[in-house]
Parts: structure tokens; sequence; C-alpha cells
């Protein structure tokens, strides 16, 4: 891939479109909204608060991200999006229960401004829940149509001149790569035959990209991990990316799993559960939704410590992933997990972790950086899987042929050398023996 020549301005406004109004999206829409009051802080967001180091060492040159590329602005960001209730945000958000009564006060009138399109939806997907804010059409493709007329009709009314998507709904049943999925045609043949293994998040995707609108995928669902939609993706000139926000239990896997392979530690075993109680807890207790969140969890040990590679650590090391549906709890999840590790001679040791986490807070500002990225992706010519993105998933999108990077640290260093090379800076590659010549 050539290196961007231009990076076209962020000019304008730009409106983010999520499917999915719930308490991840309204905790965005209201952090956001506070961030422009002056009253919180973006912490957690590394495009607001992250630096960038450029050059070498002694030079001294460490400005901010939103310093050194040429980010859309905060204020200029508009809200819009779907959902299967047709609760405005504001009401939305109290539900959710993630945001306390000071904070929800302060943002209430954009919250309460922002009111959810009637949303695609398909109880057969997600089983759990039953919409009554929902679109009708005799076929799938029909659907796509009305959801490219709501995009366009937001694009309209809210005078915005970029727009990005980013999938804040429902984890849904798992679905594998089918024939109607391998290109373009079959896909949207697909469509208009309403076949089974085109779930919702495929139509809010196929829609996006057509309207050459940047997508990013917050759940494990397959959606745009499919050579249909990726040859879309390529043929509009967009960029994707996903799947899956990494928040609670599986950032702290990729944060000590990489820790304990640089140390040549062995694992025998890692035991995880989970405990919340919000509306995704409620949708993973369906056992078909649970089968997509556990492919996208039980991934990242074997591609971080590669058994293959290392036989005598890693080669017979047992992972166990649960969920627990546990309505006190709400967005207020608990991720414990259980370590078994041996070290020198073989002797046996163990690590627990108790991670009592919020997942909207963790959450929210993934949200917004993938949507300043995007967008930042669309405007430098970027186009089909952004895998220096990888940071803010569990289950990160990559090409045919290759293996996924789940390393915490290496996607950081990923993503801070394509801003480098983006900008035409020199790429660091940490091997620092200029200074010692």
């Amino acid at each position: 891939m050539r290196r961007p020549s231009k990076i076209a301005p962020a000019k304008g406004k730009l409106g983010v479109l999520t499917p999915g109004m719930g308490a991840v999206t309204t905790t965005f829409i209201a952090g956001v909204e506070l961030i422009r009051q002056g009253k919180a802080t973006p912490i957690g967001s590394l495009t607001q608060m992250g630096t960038i180091r450029l050059g070498k060492r002694t030079e001294n040159r460490i400005p901010q991200i939103k310093q050194f590329i040429p980010l859309a602005k905060l204020d200029d960001i508009v809200f819009g999006g779907w959902d299967i209730f047709s609760d405005n945000a504001y009401h939305a958000a109290t539900k959710a229960g993630v945001l306390g009564p000071e904070h929800l006060q302060q943002a209430r009138p954009l919250l309460r401004s922002v009111k959810p399109m009637k949303a695609v939806f398909d109880k057969n997907y997600v089983r759990k829940l039953d919409g009554t804010h929902v679109k009708k059409a005799k076929t799938k493709w029909d659907l796509a149509q009305k959801l490219q007329e709501d995009i366009e009709n937001f694009r309209a009314r809210n005078k915005v001149n970029r727009l990005v998507m980013v999938w804040c709904g429902s984890t849904e049943v798992h679905l594998t790569a089918n024939r109607v999925h391998r290109d373009l045609r079959s896909f949207e043949k697909a469509l208009k035959a309403n076949h089974e293994a085109i779930a919702p998040s495929m139509i809010y995707a196929y829609a996006a990209l057509q309207r050459r609108v940047p997508f990013a995928n917050g759940a494990p669902n397959l959606t745009v991990d499919i050579p249909a939609l990726q040859e879309l993706a390529q043929q509009k000139k967009v960029p994707l990316a996903g799947k899956d926000f990494k928040t609670g239990q599986t950032l702290i896997k990729t944060i000590f799993a990489p820790g304990l392979k640089s140390r040549m530690l062995g694992l025998s075993g890692w035991f995880s559960t989970n405990i919340l109680g919000n509306r995704d807890g409620e949708v993973l207790d369906d056992p078909s939704a649970f089968k997509t969140k556990e492919v996208s969890k039980l991934g990242v040990l074997e591609h971080i410590l590669q058994p293959k590679v290392y036989p005598e650590l890693y080669g017979n090391f047992y992972h166990k992933v649960r969920i627990n549906y546990y309505p006190p709890r709400g967005d207020n999840k608990e991720g414990w997990d259980n370590i078994d590790i041996f070290g020198w001679l073989g002797y046996p040791m163990q690590i627990k972790i108790d991670f009592l986490c919020r997942d909207s807070i963790l959450a929210a500002p993934i949200v917004l950086d993938l949507v300043l990225f995007l967008d930042l992706a669309q405007r430098a010519g970027l186009r089909g899987i952004q895998e220096w993105l990888s940071f803010y998933f569990k289950s990160p999108m990559h090409g045919p042929g290759l293996y996924p990077e789940h390393d915490l640290f290496i996607q950081q260093m990923k993503l801070k050398n394509t801003l480098r090379w983006i900008k035409g800076e020199r790429l660091i590659t940490h091997l620092g023996t200029e200074y010692y010549d």
C-alpha cells in the first residue's frame, strides 16, 4: 500500500451513526458532550490524551496525537443511530444505569435530542430481545435500501460533510462463512432472497459501505469478516475495522499473556468467568449468542502464546471462558481469572485477577477513537481492513493468509507507526544503536 500523499482536511461536521442506542452509545454521546462542555476529561481515549514520539529520543518531540494528526474536532461531531426501542438517548441512558444523575442532567439537552431511527431487527439472530421500533419490508434487500435512505436523510438534515458508522448493537447468534458471502454478487442475490446467512448487522454494513461510510464492528458478529463486504469496501474505497470492542477481561489477557511469554513462563490453564447484568448480559444468556462471544474470546491466548512455536510452555494449556447473566450487577461487570502458570524446573504458581470494571465506561472511549481514526483513514484514502486499529478489538480483522495480532503492545506500536507513516515521519523500531556509535 502506498503512503498517502495527501490527507484531506477535517472540514465541516462529522456524523456518527450507531446501530444500537443502549449503554455503550449513550455513555459515548454523554461523555463527548461533557468533554465539550469542559466538565469531564477524556480518560481512556488515545486520540484525546495520548502522545506519540517522533524521531530520535534526543529530539524530544512528543506531541499529542491530536496535535500531530488532523483529526476531527469533538465540537464538529453530530450523533444519530437506530434502536429497536423508541427511547431517546436520555431515556435509554437512564435505563442503562451507567451514568449518575449529575452527568445525565448535564448532558440531558443533547441526549434528549438524539432520537433513534427504526432499526433493522430479526429475533432469529438476537433471541433474548423483542424489538418494538423496527422497520418492515418485504426483503433484506429492501431493508438495506431503507437504511441507505436513513443515512442520506441524516446527512442532509444535519448538514454533515462526512460519516462513520460503528456497530454498538447486540451480539448475534453464531454464524460461519457461507457460500453467499463469497462475493458481492452472491451477497446481493442473497439479500433479495432473504437468505438466513445474512444477519441484520451485515445489512447495516452493506448500507454503510454503499454510501461510502466507514464501518467498525464493535460486536463479535461475523458482519464484515466476509469476502463480499470486503470486496465492496475496496470497490467503494471505504475503510473497515473490527471486531468486538476490547474492554474488560480480554483487555487484561492481552496485557498479561504477553508478559508471561516475554519471560518464558509456562501456562497450564486459564479459567475466566464474567458476571454482568446489562442488555449485553441478557443477550449472551442465549447459548447461540454466547458461542459468538466465546469464539472471539478464546482465540486471544492461542495467537499470543503460539503453542506450536513453544510446545513445552504452551502446547497443552487449558482455556475456559464463562459468561453469567446476573441482573443485579447491571453494567458493572466482574471479570474473574484464575491463571495456573509454571516456572523454573516446572514449579507451579498461580495468578488471580478480579477486575470489577464498568463495561460501557471502557467501551465509550474506544468508540470515540474508532470514529476519529476511521474518518482520518477515509480522508487519507485508505480502504478495506485497517489492521492498525487491532488495538481496539478482541478479534482483530486481518488479511487472507495472515494471523491476527493480539499482543496489546505490538498493536499499539503498529497503530503509532501507521500514524507516523501516514504523515511521512520515520518509523520507530526502538533499536537505539545510533545512540552508542
